[in-house]
């Protein structure tokens, strides 16, 4: 048995990777399925629609790499998405509620006028938001008839999508998620390691809803489905899978996946860091019994600036034209781009804030522009990085005195040496691109490898992982600060209070 089976399910697309023994991907194949949009800010999946892309892309490689051959089965999944299915029958009762759903904002508000926000960020280290699952479970109680009283019967089950994908592949035998997408369903106590009987009860989620929690490399039953019998050994939401895949096994490493959007995270090891400046504290994984976390921070949009300047304004024709157009900007023009354009993330939190540009002169044309636009990534990563190290430096020793850490990065925008350049220029720190850039598969299928002893331990992964590219900083520190003063005074005017 010399490989291992990631299954990579997203927001848009099913994948799945075969990895070897030497943890390179040999086989791949990828489905992309329908987004329901019921109404304004509703997104939903059909259940259906996720099992039928990620059953025929798992069976699609197996048959490439040999049943046989496959040593376990690793999961992660797009985060947050929300469904419930009946017990008995496995039909679900409703479509899954995406992550992106906004439809449970006002639960979220009122919770939050009455004080209870203080209580769910101390227990789960999450923000009162309609992103997590908790509001999106109550919504489904209360909306689709008889739910309720059949949850309350112990008839129904709820999972994030990786438990979903687990109640399906042993065919119903095992309902039980990991410790990472526990602790982004608001339900959680990430301190205790269990589920939170009291926000259970505010919320009105029967505990009898509630997958069993296991570790990220834990045991999560065999499948026959893809031919032969294999082993389910590993599963971490995505952003945590990344995270692994990076081999961020040390406080103070830092990853950051350039998509749409930008999730950073930041390892603060065994403690978790309430943060002092609306990041998230979240589990960044769970191996062997032992937690560790991270501070977690999103920018909403990093991949979305370019294609705004390929369909928005038309002056690119392709999203890898807009470096080259960046470096044949007039380095006279000081052309500010705050991409607000669905609000403004961590560590803002401005939900009304839009997109604005400041500098604008007669000559300013498409090259400031797309300058203008690769260089607000680089600005957005910083906001994040200054967040977290000012909140890890108030732990009690966490990353105290530490060096800033290399940054690595993956996801789609990495591709982009401008980009990438600039993010080492504007933070000051180098920026490591890995020669294996599908780090969220990766991290799944470490979990599942190492638990079944064909990869090695975390210390060995770490000394696999290998640097493609990496951008020191070349701009100097009087430059740095001045262009990032101006971008803070930037974002000062287009916040919304």
């Amino acid at each position: 048995m010399s490989h291992i089976l990631a299954i990579d399910q997203g927001t848009t697309s099913s994948r799945a990777i075969g990895f070897d023994a030497r943890m390179h991907p040999v086989a791949q194949a990828q489905e992309e399925f329908p987004q329901v949009y019921p109404q304004s800010g509703w997104v939903e999946h059909d259940p259906e629609d996720i099992w039928a892309s990620t059953l025929a892309t798992a069976r699609k490689v197996a048959g490439e790499l040999g049943p046989e051959t496959i040593a376990a089965i690793g999961i992660t999944n797009q985060r947050e998405t929300t469904l419930i299915w009946d017990r008995e029958t496995g039909k679900p009762i409703h479509n899954a509620i995406v992550w992106q759903d906004r439809r449970t904002a006002d639960t979220c508000a009122a919770l939050r006028a009455e004080g209870f926000e203080d209580v769910v960020r101390a227990r789960t280290g999450l923000l009162l938001d309609p992103y997590f699952s908790a509001t999106k479970v109550k919504w489904l109680l209360d909306h689709v008839e008889g739910a309720r009283a059949a949850a309350e019967a112990g008839r129904l089950a709820f999972g994030t999508v990786d438990t979903y994908l687990v109640w399906r592949l042993t065919e119903g035998r095992v309902h039980a998620t990991d410790a990472t997408n526990a602790s982004r369903t608001l339900l959680y106590d990430i301190h205790r390691g269990e589920w939170d009987a009291e926000i259970c009860d505010r919320l009105g989620v029967p505990m009898s809803l509630l997958p069993e929690v296991r570790d990220c490399d834990g045991d999560f039953g065999s499948t026959t489905l893809l031919g032969g019998e294999i082993p389910i050994r590993g599963v971490a939401g995505d952003q945590q899978a990344a995270t692994i895949g990076q081999a961020c096994f040390a406080p103070g490493m830092m990853k950051s996946t350039y998509g749409t959007g930008c999730f950073a995270l930041l390892n603060t090891g065994a403690q978790a860091v309430i943060s002092q400046n609306r990041l998230l504290t979240t589990i960044a994984y769970r191996i062997g019994g032992q937690t560790i976390y991270a501070l977690e921070g999103s920018i909403f949009v990093a991949g979305a600036v370019v294609q705004w300047l390929r369909d928005g304004l038309g002056i690119i024709g392709k999203a890898s034209e807009a470096g080259g157009m960046a470096r044949k900007a007039d380095p006279g023009q000081e052309l500010i781009l705050v991409p607000a354009f669905t609000g403004l993330g961590a560590p803002y939190w401005d939900a009304e804030a839009r997109g604005a540009v400041y500098g604008i002169t007669r000559n300013t044309g498409p090259h400031e522009f797309a300058r203008a636009a690769l260089e607000s990534v680089g600005f957005q990563t910083r906001d994040l990085m200054e967040a977290m190290w000012a909140d890890a430096g108030r732990g009690e020793g966490v990353l105290r005195g530490a060096e800033m850490a290399t940054l690595r990065v993956d996801g789609g925008m990495s591709a982009s040496d401008y980009t990438m350049q600039f993010v080492a220029d504007i933070t000051g720190a180098p920026v490591d691109r890995p020669k294996v850039v599908e780090t969220t598969a990766l991290g799944a299928a470490w979990l599942a490898g190492q638990a079944v002893g064909l990869y090695p331990d975390a210390g060995g992964f770490a000394e696999t992982w290998a640097v493609d590219t990496r951008f020191t900083p070349q701009m100097d520190e009087a430059m740095r600060e001045a262009r990032y003063a101006r971008w803070r005074d930037a974002v000062s005017r287009t916040l919304s209070r």
